[in-house]
């Protein structure tokens, strides 16, 4: 078996269309990667570990990517074209914690709700590597079920 970076910056057309989706899908923009994958798997030209790995780990970064978004916005909070007001994050600081706090990014890939998660995290200053855990368990375990499922 090749080794991982090998295997990563090596993959095929097809697994870095499917991680770009994934990763595309983390973010604000409305993209489905679960179709994508779905596809791939239907297809059988594709081994299911690599499609899972490939999936995984774009929607991790896309994640990660509104995490460090949130962080390095928030040095602007101060200035008056700041969209979002001291309150306002007050408020959502609030309900992050309400719902769970840094547990609730276990569900970081439920749509709707997952990628606000992943950027409130950011604002609120949870850890970069507690966030990446956490949301690395939950949008593992959602791809695992969408493959199980298939």
């Amino acid at each position: 078996m090749k080794g991982f970076k090998e295997s990563f910056f090596n993959m095929e057309p097809g697994l870095w269309s499917l991680f770009l989706a994934a990763l595309l899908a983390a973010t604000i923009l409305p993209f489905s990667s679960e179709a994508i994958l779905a596809a791939m798997v239907l297809s059988g030209g594709h081994d299911r570990w690599e499609l899972w790995l490939s999936a995984t780990l774009g929607n991790l970064l896309g994640a990660q990517i509104n995490w460090v978004l949130a962080r390095f916005c928030l040095r602007y909070q101060t200035r008056p074209w700041f969209p979002i007001d001291a309150a306002t994050l007050n408020r959502a600081g609030e309900r992050f914690h309400a719902w769970g706090g840094e547990w609730s990014l276990l569900f970081s890939w439920v749509p709707v709700i997952g990628d606000p998660l992943t950027f409130a995290a950011g604002a609120l200053g949870v850890s970069f590597a507690r966030f990446t855990l956490l949301v690395a368990i939950g949008k593992a375990g959602r791809y695992l079920l969408v493959l199980a499922l298939l």
